[in-house]
């Protein structure tokens, strides 16, 4: 069962950063989703959105160990962790 639920958060944390970069490319730039990853590439600063989308895996952490679900968090913390390396290397 710990490894479904490593799964489980990790999966919370890879959605949670893909809903916050969806809410900073809409509410904070003119262009649509797609676009707007596609402009922020060109102008190199797909990492800064990445870490502005992570902003949301610090709350999903948070809830995830107020419900004490303590692997959830930690697949949280793993998908936290795989984002940055995926970040450095693209």
């Amino acid at each position: 069962m710990n490894k479904i639920d490593l799964l489980i958060g990790f999966a919370i944390g890879i959605l949670a950063s893909i809903v916050g970069c969806y809410i900073f490319v809409i509410f904070f730039t003119d262009f649509d989703f797609i676009s707007g990853i596609e402009s922020m590439k060109s102008e190199g600063k797909l990492g800064k959105l990445i870490t502005l989308g992570s902003i949301l895996d610090l709350v999903a952490f948070g809830v995830l160990l107020k419900l004490n679900k303590d692997i959830m968090a930690r697949g949280v913390v793993l998908a936290v962790i795989i984002i940055a390396i995926v970040t450095l290397f693209a």
